[in-house]
């Protein structure tokens, strides 16, 4: 059942929220990857949680639509008096007193925290590979990767051991494992959620996003994230929606079951009377082009955030992450200023035609999820693999956009809207045409 149905199950006496938190705790021990999805259970906790909604729901007063329903947080969001590591042993034992803004914000609506999920490290990867603390397993294959960071927080939803993973967004990490575990994934915009509390990567690029089985629980969450009222979804006729699908760059060494995956899913929308229309935005290379001469921003901040921690602590990371880490010790300050300064045009101008035309339309990833195995042994191909499976979704954070995947119904493919910052409930509204059209 989707968040939504178990709310509206909890609304109507139908679901006790004390039987539904102890049933998802239940099947999350007995599930044979359990351990590998979740770093660690907060049992006390969610069955407190779900005491209190049950006392609501008999009473007529539940907080709102997830009042009672059971999730999961990444392992960077802090919970008080439980570990947050954001899976690295740089950070073990780490142990906040507070939560982080948006736990609190999720317990003031009645979410049911069930525990902490597994990331790839720090959050520094698309991947969602790490031997450090474990990787969960790729819902369609345990050889496969499950897309990162957000690695365990997507496994969660789609093995249904949660109703929703909160997950976060620097470079794709809400967005590449929604689409290889098959689940409709959000990048809010820079800023509009808040990262207080929140482990971070890069604090010019982290945003906060929900991984959901439908765009009404993205739509729910977004609400309970943002402080915000729940906004209206329905009601956009398919007529109306236009989407812009770039010409260039965004099927550039495309696998080839992504590739037939999003021709069929562009094909069904446009029948179904979404109006789709080629065009050029020659900024998305121009952006790419930018990052990688001057300074990928994540890099530079990166390091400035965790470099004295590596240093003090050499080898204790897994080499492909801390490696690249490394890569911003040389990005000066200047040149990461340098690299903003030339993306602000292009920012505008895409957000300007955004505006104009409609949204951007493109696969979420180029790439279907590579083999574990070889990732492991192959450090060329791991990172060779990790940059094509950020390729598209990084462009939104570079841009300041905001974005949407969605599944197309061929396993492992995402179509991913990308809007102009600011943009979320009108793509909610889109991506909930586009759902019942791939449905």
């Amino acid at each position: 059942m989707s968040a939504a149905e178990l709310g509206r199950g909890i609304a109507a006496s139908r679901i006790d929220p004390v039987e539904l938190a102890q049933a998802f705790l239940d099947a999350i021990r007995a599930h044979e990857h359990g351990d590998r999805i979740y770093a660690r259970l907060t049992p006390e906790r969610a069955l407190g949680e779900a005491t209190a909604a049950r006392g609501r729901a008999r009473s007529g007063s539940l907080l709102g639509p997830l009042d009672g329903v059971p999730v999961s947080w990444k392992d960077l969001f802090d919970t008080a008096g439980v570990p947050t590591e954001a899976g690295s042993r740089l950070l073990e034992g780490r142990t906040p007193t507070h939560d982080a803004e948006v736990v609190r914000r999720g317990a003031a609506a009645g979410l049911v925290c069930l525990g902490k999920t597994h990331m790839s490290e720090l959050a520094f990867s698309g991947l969602g590979v790490n031997p450090v603390t474990a990787t969960p397993p790729n819902i369609h294959d345990p050889a496969l990767a499950p897309g990162g960071s957000s690695s365990g927080a997507a496994v969660s939803v789609a093995a249904g051991l949660a109703a929703i993973g909160m997950g976060s967004d620097t470079g794709g990490s809400v967005r590449i494992p929604s689409a290889w575990n098959d689940l409709v994934g959000l990048k809010t915009s820079w800023g509009l959620i808040p990262c207080d509390g929140a482990v971070p990567l890069s604090r010019g690029l982290d945003t906060v996003g929900p991984l959901c089985r439908t765009v009404e629980d993205a739509a729910l969450s977004l609400g309970v994230l943002a402080g915000a009222p729940v906004p209206e979804i329905d009601g956009l006729e398919p007529s109306a929606l236009a989407l812009i699908e770039p010409d260039a760059l965004i099927l550039d060494n495309a696998d080839a079951e992504i590739e037939a995956g999003y021709a069929d899913a562009i094909g069904r929308i446009g029948r179904a009377g979404v109006r789709v229309a080629r065009g050029s935005v020659p900024q998305l290379a121009e952006a790419l082009g930018i990052a990688a001469r001057l300074s990928a921003i994540v890099n530079y901040e990166g390091w400035v955030e965790w470099g004295p921690t590596i240093e003090a602590h050499p080898g204790v990371m897994f080499p492909m992450i801390e490696a690249r880490f490394r890569t911003g010790a040389s990005i000066t300050a200047e040149a990461d200023r340098e690299a903003r300064a030339a993306l602000e045009p292009l920012a505008e101008a895409v957000h300007a035609l955004i505006a104009e035309r409609g949204f951007l339309v493109m696969p979420t990833t180029p790439i279907l999820p590579p083999p574990i195995e070889r990732l492991m042994a192959d450090d060329d191909y791991y990172i060779a693999r990790n940059l094509l499976a950020l390729r598209n979704t990084r462009l939104g954070n570079l841009l300041g956009c905001s974005a949407l995947t969605l599944p197309t119904g061929a396993p492992m493919v995402g179509l991913m809207l990308v809007g102009r910052p600011g943009d979320e409930v009108a793509l909610l509204r889109a991506g909930r045409v586009l759902e019942r059209a791939l449905s």
